[in-house]
């Protein structure tokens, strides 16, 4: 009986040691979770006292940041709250000339059938480049105010102002038109386009597709510089009246665009925007007029209200548009000559005329440069040579080659 007594009072013992071991380890882990909770539920009424050295953000309360963020400033105050500060360079360039972007509407008389008086025929947009005074100037494209009886600018703000027509120049695509600078308080700042590079960011603002989408912004690269397009002006699609220098580049041109800007990431404008290739699987070419040869052109059309070009008083028409078996036949040239430009009319008391230049003629080098085509012979006429020049045309009549001095007078448009 002693045995199983002792053997008793030992298994006692042990058991209420294991009562007491669990015990203490449940008033640990209770202990834990209670104080877990407690620091929990202090946590943002001591954060919001700024007694702990940090701040909650909520998951409302986070900044919700574009995907391409050009620079990001960030500083720390001494409470030792953060403040970010989203800024890009392509905000500060819009934010720098998007108020001299304008919007133009061409009004145009309605119809004998309609019964209003005047419609809107067009919108395209425009850039104030200068204010001189009381007036402010705005240059846009020719094909935006053409065959318009009235012309209304749109502000920043939606306001609309009369605008009157300065002069225009459809060979080069150009309007300058002028406007009451009282409520005028942004000029574009114009860039150099020469000193562009391939591949250089550029933002296209305009009001595509209509003045409801004023102040639209595409961002894009120049694809491309010195490229020359066709430009048919009086030809109607039967020929190509010129060769137009332009910026390519992928930024969005649409309709309505035309006349806008193209600006650099100084906010600097560099382009106006003038038409975009349309056709079947080309897409991301946009087109403008540099800069430069834009400055060129508004100084003629503020101070003549036309572009004074040279003038000749003959009609034209390249080789290469002439059937090869009148090459010898008609023309009765040189089996080696190939490219020029032949004269099928002479208008009386005009450069040519009193020149002594005669129909047939083939014209091949005007100055000693040679002459392709009827585009280099307008590019040369056009580009380098002013009205009271003399020109020397080195041509074939006959068969024979022979050099006319020619005194050029004023014309617009060849």
């Amino acid at each position: 009986m002693g045995y199983y007594d002792d053997g008793y009072v030992h298994i006692q013992k042990r058991y209420k040691r294991k009562r007491k071991k669990k015990g203490w380890l449940l008033t640990v882990f209770i202990g834990a979770v209670v104080g877990t909770f407690i620091v929990i539920m202090f946590i943002p009424l001591l954060a919001k006292l700024d007694v702990l050295p940090y701040k909650i953000v909520y998951e409302h309360e986070k900044i919700q940041l574009p995907e391409e963020i050009d620079s990001v400033s960030v500083t720390a105050a001494p409470s030792r709250k953060m403040s970010v500060n989203v800024i890009t360079p392509v905000t500060e360039a819009v934010e720098k000339v998007s108020e001299a972007v304008v919007g133009v509407v061409n009004i145009q008389e309605a119809s004998f059938w309609s019964s209003r008086g005047t419609v809107e025929a067009g919108t395209g947009s425009g850039v104030i480049y200068k204010k001189d005074r009381d007036i402010a100037y705005i240059v846009t494209n020719h094909h935006v105010v053409e065959q318009a009886n009235r012309v209304e600018v749109v502000l920043y703000d939606g306001t609309r102002v009369n605008a009157d027509i300065v002069g225009t120049d459809a060979l080069t695509d150009l309007a300058v038109l002028k406007i009451d600078a009282k409520d005028i308080t942004v000029i574009a700042e114009l860039g150099d386009s020469d000193q562009l590079k391939i591949g250089e960011t550029v933002i296209a603002i305009g009001n595509p597709l209509g003045i409801h989408l004023s102040g639209s912004v595409t961002k894009g690269i120049i694809s491309g510089t010195n490229r020359f397009i066709p430009v048919e002006v009086e030809s109607k699609g039967r020929i190509i009246d010129w060769f137009a220098e332009v910026l390519q580049t992928d930024a969005a041109i649409n309709p309505g665009n035309s006349g806008g800007a193209l600006v650099d990431m100084n906010g600097k404008v560099i382009g106006i925007n003038s038409m975009k290739i349309a056709r079947h699987a080309v897409e991301g070419i946009g087109l403008s007029i540099p800069i430069n040869y834009v400055q060129q052109t508004i100084e003629n059309l503020e101070e003549n209200g036309e572009i004074r070009r040279p003038y000749m008083g003959v009609e034209l028409t390249s080789l290469q548009d002439i059937p090869v078996e009148h090459l010898q036949k008609t023309l009765k040239l040189p089996t080696e000559v190939t490219k020029g430009v032949a004269i099928t009319g002479v208008e009386r008391s005009s450069p040519a005329d009193e020149a002594g230049l005669q129909e047939l003629d083939v014209i091949v080098e005007l100055d000693g440069e040679q002459i392709n085509d009827l585009t280099s012979l307008r590019r040369h006429l056009y580009t380098k040579k002013s009205v009271g020049d003399t020109m020397e045309v080195t041509l074939f009549r006959q068969g024979l080659k022979q050099t006319i001095t020619m005194k050029l007078s004023k014309y617009i448009l060849l």
